[in-house]
């Protein structure tokens, strides 16, 4: 059996769980509270992040090395174009949403009104609340003027690109900090991929002290 050490809201565990799912590979989900450093799980990933992915033999970390290994070693469904330069693209918005998305947003918001409290180190800082707040808006408006192009973020076939937008996405949408009536195209775009059935067991997390919004599991939100 294959083994997947998460935690719920962690977008990068997210990313693998829906890349997981849509290649139909069978996983157990273990939830991992990282931030205490256990170690059994340090040793499996000294760098104490999640996600985790042991295949057999194989322990392999960091979502995005994991994304690409599985699309290597599992190529239908095909999650990164054929063409260089679309592939390019897409691991381009990867890193958009990975790094400056989940600096910007993700971390100011997820990280100040859950992890704040699940971690035990303090109140929310309201001034990274209200910056988080500021900065998704600028990100729904350039997922707008993308979408306003193209079928998916990346082009017109479904990439990795979407399972990280729609990972962090989720995550912001459980404590309802995600505007859907910003933008038609966008939110389109999520109920799009919010039905594929590699969204459910997403639909499905809760994380204990903290009630998902009323239209996180609604495919008609």
């Amino acid at each position: 059996m294959n083994t997947l050490y998460h935690y719920p809201l962690s977008p990068f565990s997210r990313k693998v769980r829906l890349t997981l799912s849509e290649k139909k590979i069978e996983v157990e989900l273990v939830e991992e509270r990282y931030w205490e450093e256990d170690p059994d799980f340090m040793r499996r990933n000294p760098a104490g992040k999640v996600p985790v992915l042991k295949m057999g033999s194989r322990t392999l970390s960091d979502s995005n090395a994991i994304c690409e290994y599985l699309e290597e070693t599992h190529v239908t469904p095909a999650l990164l174009p054929r063409n260089a330069e679309d592939r390019c693209e897409a691991r381009r918005l990867v890193g958009w949403f990975d790094d400056k998305f989940y600096h910007d947003v993700t971390k100011k918001l997820t990280g100040e009104r859950v992890f704040r409290k699940v971690m035990n180190t303090g109140y929310p800082d309201s001034t990274n609340v209200k910056e988080g707040a500021r900065a998704i808006k600028y990100h729904l408006d350039y997922m707008a003027y993308l979408l306003d192009q193209r079928r998916w973020l990346a082009g017109n076939e479904m990439t990795f690109a979407d399972f990280a937008a729609a990972a962090h996405l989720s995550c912001l949408d459980y404590t309802s900090d995600v505007d859907w009536n910003r933008h038609e195209v966008v939110k389109d775009w999520y109920a799009k991929i919010k039905s594929r059935p590699a969204f459910r067991s997403i639909l499905a997390d809760e994380v204990p002290g903290f009630q998902p919004s009323a239209q996180y599991a609604d495919l008609d939100f």
